[in-house]
């Protein structure tokens, strides 16, 4: 789980083009199965994630759903089918401490924006996701009200900037004692949490100091701001990049509060997860367009998209074969577009290269993940049938980066080397015959 992911309805969110369709598919792709939408004084992006729900339903309802809303209201009923997303808050209490509250799904958002103005979040600043907000309420009183209201009450990231251990603050012991054991307080978030040693949070808090007698749950959450990690030096981590493993008994709100309210602290520890897969496209990014490399950010007919795209297969057929990447720009610091429906898109890419295409090159497609989102590959193959033409009369060659139309010195090249090669390759292999029988393999092969 990670009860700490934040929206572009965080002001200080680092893409703001990121929607919250992304969010969960990311969420997918990190194997996680319950995510907390956690804005800063605001729950101004789990309210848009559920009306925009609810106009796809509506639009459903009246029969007047576009592809492209079917596509994406397909994806939410099946991301919400297996990820437990709850709504809540970061609130940032009297001297800038932060706190999370987290709260049932079907909790109303009306609710939870009349929690925050309980709190003393000004009302015209509701809907700004700013993590200041002048005097609000202060730590103990939030603690007490998020859980009196039906909220799990977690400190955020406690031992680090804004947290409640005050770590480098010059303040009484009083205080931080007050703030970390009052009975309102259910867990505490902390960054260090897969450090061992005794200086860690959670060795701290584990109930053996005489001053610290409430041995305290501690979890550790992304803290995200970014739909995925910059680098794997970035202190800015992705969804998924900091995350609990949580031991329920069902995927609910209910058995998670029991969990975390709970004294079994066995049910609760760091997960890492498996290793990241390798992100083929973005290594090709890196790499750049080359002769035998190219990228298109969509296969649209209108704007020339799917031209071009033949263009490139059928100059690389003439040339040295090449790999072809469609729904991702050759920017590596851009975002992937994606494509959506990629089976679809697939088979029109075949049917379209079978039509337009002569002879028909040897190419294979297929789809792979980048940063969230299917990317169409296309692997072509150094032509044995060059020259290969579009329409019948125009032949593409390959020049550095570009696909260009071939000159008659080109042509006259492409139909040389094919002579070249078939001379020296004079007689086929014979026909089998319909009724031949295979031979048997000289050796078995081990199942």
């Amino acid at each position: 789980m990670d009860l700490h992911i934040h929206t572009p309805a965080s002001n200080d969110y680092q893409e703001q083009d990121v929607s919250y369709l992304d969010i969960l598919r990311r969420a997918e792709v990190r194997g996680l199965d319950i995510i907390a939408i956690t804005d800063h004084n605001t729950v101004a992006g789990f309210a848009a994630m559920r009306k925009e729900i609810e106009k796809l339903l509506w639009l459903e309802e009246l029969g007047r759903l576009q592809p492209d809303e079917k596509w994406r209201l397909d994806e939410y009923r099946r991301l919400l089918e297996k990820i437990l997303v709850l709504p809540g808050f970061e609130f940032t209490a009297t001297f800038g401490f932060h706190i999370l509250g987290i709260f049932p799904p079907e909790t109303p958002v009306s609710y939870l924006e009349h929690l925050l103005l309980t709190l003393n979040v000004p009302p015209h600043l509701l809907q700004e996701g700013s993590s200041t907000v002048g005097a609000t309420a202060d730590v103990l009183t939030a603690y007490r009200v998020i859980n009196e209201a039906g909220g799990l009450v977690i400190a955020a990231h406690a031992n680090s900037s804004h947290g409640v251990v005050m770590r480098g603050l010059d303040i009484g012991g009083q205080t931080r004692i007050a703030y970390t054991q009052d009975p309102n307080l259910h867990a505490l978030e902390v960054t260090d949490l897969e450090k061992r040693g005794r200086y860690t949070t959670r060795r701290f808090f584990d109930g053996s100091k005489p001053e610290y007698p409430r041995p305290m749950r501690c979890i550790q959450g992304s803290d995200a701001h970014r739909l995925v990690r910059e680098s794997p030096q970035s202190k800015s981590l992705g969804v998924g990049d900091r995350v609990t493993e949580i031991l329920l008994d069902e995927l609910s709100f209910e058995a998670l509060a029991r969990v975390i309210k709970g004294n079994d602290f066995s049910l609760t520890r760091p997960y890492r997860g498996p290793a990241s897969p390798i992100d083929y496209v973005q290594l090709a990014r890196e790499e750049g367009e080359s002769i035998v490399q190219s990228f298109h950010r969509n296969v649209t007919q209108r704007g020339g998209h799917l031209d071009r795209i033949l263009q490139d297969v059928c100059a690389m057929s003439n040339t040295n074969g090449g790999t072809i990447y469609v729904g991702v720009s050759a920017n590596p610091k851009e975002k992937p577009l994606g494509v959506r429906e990629p089976k679809k898109v697939i088979e029109r890419l075949y049917t379209a290269v079978a039509n337009r295409i002569t002879p028909e090159p040897d190419i294979y497609i297929d789809s792979l993940p980048s940063q969230g989102q299917q990317i169409v590959r296309i692997t072509v193959q150094p032509g044995r049938d060059i020259p290969y033409a579009i329409d019948d009369n125009k032949f593409y060659v390959r020049d550095e980066t570009e696909s260009s139309l071939a000159v008659r010195d080109e042509i006259v090249r492409l139909v040389e080397k094919r002579l070249t090669r078939d001379s020296n390759h004079p007689l086929s292999a014979p026909p089998t015959p319909e009724t031949a029988v295979l031979p048997l393999p000289t050796t078995i092969p081990q199942t």
